[in-house]
């Protein structure tokens, strides 16, 4: 389906209760999440449930979403 879009990544903490470190969501693409222990490794361990997402799109024939960009909030 040609050249991937780049699309935003929220990276949170998560709380001790929910066992700690960081979730990273995908918000346009419905159910990509990841966490990791860190930021930088919630960030990597996105990285492959996006491309995860985007196979599984692609095995559909299925049209990526249009990636919305978010400025972050002062």
């Amino acid at each position: 389906m040609g050249d991937r879009p780049h699309y935003s990544i929220v990276v949170e903490p998560l709380s001790d209760e929910d066992g700690g470190g960081f979730v990273a969501t995908v918000p346009d693409l419905p159910g990509c999440i990841s966490d990791g222990e860190t930021e930088m490794e919630a960030l990597l361990n996105v990285q492959d449930a996006i491309a995860c997402w985007l196979e599984a799109a692609d095995e559909r024939k299925q049209p990526y979403p249009e990636p919305t960009y978010r400025r972050a909030a002062s």
